[in-house]
């Protein structure tokens, strides 16, 4: 576990072990969850298909491309347990191939219509 006050920025870093440099890394999504078995209901999304949305979250610069920096604002899920869990997707694509997820950045999902 990692102790945080509430509103204090959490940093954070992903890091691909590799000794390739033709790989880059992407943050898809982090969701957080009061519990570690379900990061579906009661889940808040600080980034989701690649797109922020959490107003505190911040990425740093990197030099390099297998390494993802990142802060955003420490909270706790009300009347539940004082833990908060996180789950986050990365994607490792090769550098400079623009048709790969890496590049595509944000991703709005298309909304359906509804039928009458």
């Amino acid at each position: 576990p990692y102790y945080v006050r509430i509103n204090q920025n959490l940093f954070l870093e992903a890091y691909l072990h590799s000794s390739d440099p033709r790989l880059t890394l992407f943050l898809d999504s982090c969701v957080a969850s009061p519990t570690r078995h379900n990061f579906t209901t009661r889940s808040y999304a600080i980034i989701k298909n690649g797109c922020v949305k959490d107003p505190t979250y911040y990425e740093y610069y990197s030099p390099h491309n297998h390494i993802r920096r990142f802060k955003f604002n420490a909270f706790q899920f009300i009347q539940s347990n004082p833990e908060v869990y996180l789950q986050c997707e990365l994607v490792v694509c090769r550098a400079f191939d623009y048709s790969s997820r890496c590049y595509q950045g944000c991703v709005r999902r298309p909304k359906r219509e509804a039928s009458s």
